[in-house]
């Protein structure tokens, strides 16, 4: 078998490998139903997608219609859809949808969800039971990590050289909704015990959960838990495809209360038990519908985090993040949710339920397309075809990201100049401005994205003056410049600048006193 898909570090930068070489993934993820059938898929997502410039799909594949009866396998819906996947030459990243979705155990098999004394629910205060089960259920994770063992053999058998699959996602936005922990009778009796060794040892304190962590008991508690269960589901399916496997997040957020948000989950503030508990996974993954895109790229880059977004926003702000989380974060991922809508030309989709957006604390603009299709489309087309060139100067100092977010503008400095960027007015169904810049060398320079103005300016304290060389619209080819117009007189008098629509351009500069 050839080398599997792999992350390798190398000086602090998070590299993924595929075929032996530097992947990014230009993505999106596809709503949560579509793959369930294969006609469904061949009729109403893959025609949608190939306008896109995808270089890989994310694709959910489901526990309860891989094992309908305990034991017996049906793995028709995987295979169609890897050959789907071959047929239209993406890449796949699978997701786990298993024990747990988004806080909830709605993907469990019936036999499962119907023996509820073998494989108990996670409860809220008072007893009452959720439709969550708990990740103290030894059993229903065995039986998780039985399944997704098997699944994963069955990948290695039928793509093991292909390798169409290039990394697994374990569940989806684990974590318990409703409370700030589980209140099972089992919970409650290890919530008063002394905290496992081993976390003691990396906190080095001890005692029970509520002395060492105080306030914050509830939701370590159930960190450690749930990471504990994605560890053996994981590792047992490494052991059979060990494949890159990762987990996402469901943000803290607003306000700002475990339970509001699924308590446990892969947060930034719990990565540190996580990391300890599941040494298996290999990343933290961010599903980011908030508003402070720049925010969480920092917080998930923190402590050697490689920036791997598997879900991001549906409206027009996507195809301008994506150069910043490339270019500033060296993201490895890039994937907006309900991908197949973006150019449909006609959706089944009534547009997200308010009442539900309410009820889960959810942004309603984040799921809500505006146009955004043909503008990803092409911030796809530019970044794919640079590919090379983003992975040579990926973690080098040379290449860095930048983004509008209530301000007019920024200032970045290199070798021999300051780059003044003037971000354009945001204008309602126009993409933020924002992009990314790569110093060639100290004179020559590469600027990719939407809607800002450049200005190069001598370092402070110098009397030099600042000329242009050249200044060339463009694209790239394979990662060939091929040049376009060049700009001089009236278009390069006073500040160079990349309209609406994501552009390129490619700047030679140079001083004289």
């Amino acid at each position: 078998m050839k080398q599997l898909p792999y992350l390798k570090n190398e000086d602090g930068l998070t590299t993924l490998y595929v075929d032996g070489a530097p992947y990014i993934a230009l993505s999106g993820e596809i709503h949560n139903s579509s793959s369930s059938s294969l006609e469904y898929m061949k009729t109403k997502v893959w025609p949608n997608l190939r306008g896109l410039h995808l270089n890989t799909v994310i694709v959910p594949v489901f526990w309860e219609l891989m094992e309908p009866v305990q034991g017996q396998y049906d793995f028709a819906l995987v295979d169609g859809i890897i050959e789907q996947a071959r047929e239209e030459g993406v890449r796949l990243i699978l997701l786990w949808f298993g024990l747990w979705k988004n806080g909830r155990s709605t993907y469990a098999p019936s036999w499962i969800k119907k023996d509820y004394q073998s494989y108990f629910r996670a409860r809220y205060p008072g007893g009452a039971a959720s439709d969550t089960i708990s990740p103290l259920c030894d059993a229903a994770v065995e039986a998780d990590a039985t399944a997704f063992h098997s699944l994963m053999k069955h990948l290695k058998d039928i793509d093991g050289e292909e390798q169409t699959v290039i990394m697994m996602q374990i569940e989806n936005e684990i974590g318990f909704l409703g409370a700030e922990r589980d209140y099972s009778d089992k919970a409650n009796k290890q919530f008063e015990e002394v905290i496992p060794s081993g976390l003691a040892a990396l906190y080095s304190n001890n005692g029970n959960w509520k002395e060492v962590f105080g306030e914050a008991a509830a939701e370590n508690f159930m960190a450690y838990h749930y990471a504990c269960a994605i560890e053996k589901i994981a590792k047992s399916g490494s052991k059979a495809y060990p494949l890159p496997m990762f987990v996402n997040a469901w943000l803290e957020q607003y306000p700002w209360k475990a339970g509001t948000y699924p308590s446990g989950g892969p947060i930034a503030k719990v990565m540190k038990i996580w990391k300890h508990a599941a040494p298996t996974i290999c990343l933290y993954a961010p599903d980011i519908y908030l508003p402070n895109f720049a925010e969480v790229c920092e917080e998930y880059t923190a402590d050697g985090n490689p920036l791997f977004i598997p879900e991001a926003r549906r409206d027009m702000v996507s195809a301008t993040n994506v150069f910043y989380a490339i270019g500033k974060h060296n993201a490895l991922c890039f994937a907006p949710f309900g991908i197949e809508d973006f150019l449909a030309t006609a959706t089944n989709e009534d547009g997200p339920d308010f009442g539900i957006m309410m009820a889960l604390n959810i942004d309603m603009s984040a799921f809500i397309l505006n146009g955004t299709g043909p503008y990803l489309a092409e911030s796809y087309r530019l970044l794919g075809n640079m590919m090379g060139i983003i992975n040579r100067y990926r973690g080098t100092g040379k290449m860095t990201g930048f983004l509008q977010h209530h301000n007019s503008g920024c200032l970045l400095t290199f070798s021999k100049y300051d780059v003044k960027l003037t971000y354009k007015r945001q204008e309602d169904g126009k993409p933020v401005s924002g992009g990314l810049i790569i110093e060639v060398n100290e004179d020559e320079f590469l600027f990719a994205g939407i809607g800002f103005s450049v200005e190069f300016l001598p370092k402070s304290g110098e009397t030099d003056k600042i000329g242009y060389i050249q200044i060339e619209e463009g694209e790239f080819m394979n990662d060939q410049w091929i040049r376009g117009r060049v700009l001089n007189g009236d278009e390069a008098a006073y500040m160079i600048s990349i309209g609406r629509k994501p552009a390129a351009l490619k700047v030679e500069m140079y001083k004289y006193n």
